[in-house]
């Protein structure tokens, strides 16, 4: 038996995240999986690298998995390709060592958030970017993100449903930078809670507006109080980007 890793992107428009849900609820994983048995008659568990929100994309996402059969890895992917929903296309394949683990080896993760900061909607961005028509200042929400660089109890960039009994968590870096109509906030970590970096990207524009001074973000990280911090923005903007092994 043979350990792959695939990397995959894919829209998450239609699916309910991508772990496989209980209530027959469409997922990547499940997709993948059907697809893989489809291709070869094997069921297989696929080992994701992290879950995603419903609406979450990925231009990245990891996983691995345990087959049987003989085929090589050029094969496992182009007859994946060939099965999946056109929302879901799998990168690159290579074989892996036995104990590899697509999320328990995982040293870190980079995301995207996507707005569209105009006044005129575009159809082509719809499911693929928040929309805020108010003007967004990039180069002030750059200097305020840095707040974020580096060790801190992120228990105030949760969500209250979150069951995380660790809430400590390191930012390795954090940019804003915009193209055209589009603002790009991006972030790299060891790991994230549930709706952090949506919260943050939340809480950055509360700055922007005004209804969150520029400095604030040392304060309600030491507050350690969700009711401090900025709005949940949609998920349609979010991307898991890279993962770092």
């Amino acid at each position: 038996m043979r350990n792959f890793k695939a990397t995959a992107a894919f829209s998450g428009t239609a699916y309910h995240g991508f772990q496989r849900q209980e209530g027959g609820l469409k997922t990547v994983q499940g997709e993948i999986e059907k697809a893989v048995y489809k291709l070869i008659g094997e069921r297989v568990t696929v080992n994701g690298c992290s879950r995603t929100d419903a609406g979450v994309h990925a231009n990245g996402f990891v996983f691995n998995m345990f087959l049987e059969n003989s085929i090589d890895c050029r094969g496992l992917q182009f007859g994946l390709n060939g099965v999946l929903p056109p929302d879901i296309s799998i990168l690159s394949v290579e074989e892996a060592p036995p104990d590899f683990h697509a999320r328990y080896n995982c040293r870190g993760k980079e995301y995207i958030y996507l707005i569209h900061n105009s006044e005129i909607k575009s159809p082509f961005y719809a499911d693929r970017m928040y929309r805020s028509w108010y003007p967004i200042d990039e180069k002030k929400l750059d200097r305020a993100c840095k707040a974020f660089i580096g060790e801190h109890d992120f228990k105030a960039f949760c969500a209250a449903s979150c069951d995380k009994e660790i809430t400590v968590r390191t930012i390795f870096d954090y940019s804003v930078s915009r193209e055209g109509d589009v603002v790009k906030f991006t972030v790299s970590g060891d790991g994230f809670l549930y709706n952090m970096v949506r919260i943050t990207v939340g809480t950055l524009l509360f700055i922007n507006d005004g209804k969150l001074a520029e400095d604030s973000i040392p304060n309600i990280i030491a507050s350690r109080d969700r009711a401090r911090a900025g709005k949940t923005v949609p998920p349609q903007g979010l991307y898991l980007n890279r993962v770092f092994y």
